[in-house]
């Protein structure tokens, strides 16, 4: 299985980008901090807001569920793709960054066993 589950943005202002998302679209959301907001779409997908610079995508950042994470570095890397950013563990889960052939950076996580 693998399922596009989010799209992370940078912003200047996560709690002000998840207001407007929830005036103008009534979507809910959850602050994970000062600097991260996470706006629920629907049960499965969300916009996600990255206000620390040093963590923020250039763009926008399209994150894929997949249900092996490991197969799936070993696929990306197969198939011409480089790892830009190493797995690291965030709540909920491990993802890491990827680049394919095309340039496009995207994000593949697996969900937290247990």
């Amino acid at each position: 299985m693998a399922q596009l589950t989010m799209v992370e943005f940078p912003t200047s202002s996560a709690s002000a980008s998840a207001r407007f998302f929830q005036a103008v679209f009534e979507w809910s959301f959850r602050e994970y901090g000062p600097d991260y907001t996470d706006v629920q779409l629907d049960g499965e997908q969300s916009l996600g807001f990255q206000q620390d610079a040093s963590e923020a995508p250039s763009g926008p950042l399209t994150i894929i569920e997949v249900d092996d994470l490991h197969a799936t570095r070993r696929s990306v890397e197969a198939s011409g793709g480089v790892v830009t950013t190493e797995p690291f563990d965030f709540p909920g889960g491990t993802r890491f960054h990827f680049r394919e052939p095309g340039g496009n950076v995207l994000a593949a996580w697996a969900r937290r066993s247990g």
